[in-house]
């Protein structure tokens, strides 16, 4: 169990650091934003998938809404208070992967699958709910960065939990396949390229 003691003098240790990185995933939100609504109101066309249109529409509504917001959570609590030195890391990795997400939705103007599956999201979160922003998959990325970022066990649950997620959004037919299998290669590159970009600054 960390000490109250030992858990301040690390965040003051970081101080810097993590006030950087939250000045980052303020920059990238707002970025995010803009790239939403873009896509949101940019006309797009629906695609055939081979795997959707075999497999059937379930509703999967509460683990896509509230899943992702607990691993989300976990994603900044863990570290918030038994990984502090590594806080500041596990933001900035975040607010990277969520830019290049924006950029990527920005530039692929494909509309959600015909048949997708309605879903309903709380009034707190609606900012962040657009319509369109299909590539490539956030539900499954998010969980798979924190299975590259953590080095102990729970990084099993978050793996674990990128695959449920994957699951999810296919069944729901809220993401065509190339979303959800393109999210795993091009988290891990971003991963890598957040690695060699942050330890410079670190530095």
């Amino acid at each position: 169990m960390v000490k109250i003691s030992d858990w301040r003098k690390e965040i003051w240790v970081h101080k810097h650091l993590i006030f950087y990185s939250l000045v980052f995933l303020a920059i990238t939100l707002v970025l995010y934003s803009f790239a939403g609504k873009y896509v949101a109101k940019t006309v797009g066309v629906s695609a055939p998938d081979l795997i959707l249109d075999n497999i059937p529409t379930l509703d999967l509504d509460f683990i896509f809404v509230y899943g992702i917001v607990v691993i989300v959570a976990l994603l900044f609590i863990y570290p918030l208070f038994f990984r502090v030195k590594e806080l500041h890391k596990v933001i900035s990795h975040f607010s990277l992967l969520v830019m290049v997400r924006s950029a990527f939705i920005t530039f692929t103007h494909l509309k959600i699958p015909l048949n997708a599956l309605q879903f309903k999201i709380p009034y707190i979160l609606s900012f962040l709910d657009f319509q369109n922003d299909l590539f490539f998959s956030g539900h499954t990325a998010l969980p798979f960065l924190g299975f590259l970022l953590f080095k102990n066990k729970i990084r099993y649950l978050f793996l674990v939990t990128s695959i449920i997620m994957a699951v999810t959004v296919l069944f729901m037919h809220i993401h065509y396949t190339i979303d959800v299998l393109s999210a795993y290669f091009i988290t891990y590159g971003t991963f890598k390229i957040g690695e060699w970009f942050f330890s410079k600054i670190n530095d």
